[in-house]
């Protein structure tokens, strides 16, 4: 269950135990007919993915990444939400797979899981293509995006990534969102 739901449904329970709590004693000696019922609505925080979605059947290789990049959002303390906008990316990216150099088919010198470049000041050959590595880099430029808990996917990926197809990343999210529900507690 999402994070930001869980405490959402959580501070409503504690609202209505509070208020039964509190109002209990004066709603009982209340006249019936001047009760009126109250409707509470319950909103997720999360924002429904943009536009259509793709989706793809991960393989063992793709699985244990989706698993390295959660291990390193936990380890950098962030939440559930960053490590579905980083699996998205991956997932745009280089469909989960941890790429090497790619010949001419190639975009210049990108590497990993995130096709970042070590010319562009993302680390070494090596580094990049580390999961680990790679996912907190990803982070570590996410974290610097003001307010990118409360952007839509696209926008806060693109602005770590800075892509030639910044709305790209929007079709990956409700697979990533999947994926971290399956995988953030396991």
């Amino acid at each position: 269950m999402n994070t930001i739901f869980r405490k959402s449904m959580l501070s409503v329970a504690g609202l209505a135990f509070a208020g039964g709590v509190f109002a209990g004693p004066i709603a009982a000696h209340a006249n019936p007919v001047d009760a009126k019922p109250v409707a509470v609505a319950v909103q997720s925080a999360a924002p429904k993915p943009q536009g259509e979605q793709s989706h793809i059947t991960l393989n063992d290789e793709q699985t244990a990444n989706v698993k390295a990049i959660i291990a390193a959002t936990k380890k950098a303390g962030l939440t559930e939400r960053a490590a579905v906008i980083s699996i998205a990316t991956s997932l745009q990216e280089s469909k989960l797979e941890n790429l090497g150099h790619l010949g001419d088919a190639n975009d210049h010198d990108s590497l990993g899981l995130f096709q970042q470049r070590p010319t562009s000041g993302w680390g070494t050959p090596e580094q990049i293509t580390d999961p680990a590595y790679s996912t907190t880099a990803f982070l570590k430029g996410l974290k610097q995006v003001d307010g990118w808990q409360d952007m839509a996917l696209t926008d806060a990926a693109q602005t770590v990534q800075v892509s030639a197809y910044p709305d790209a990343y929007a079709q990956w999210e409700q697979q990533a969102t999947d994926l971290v529900a399956q995988h953030w507690n396991s």
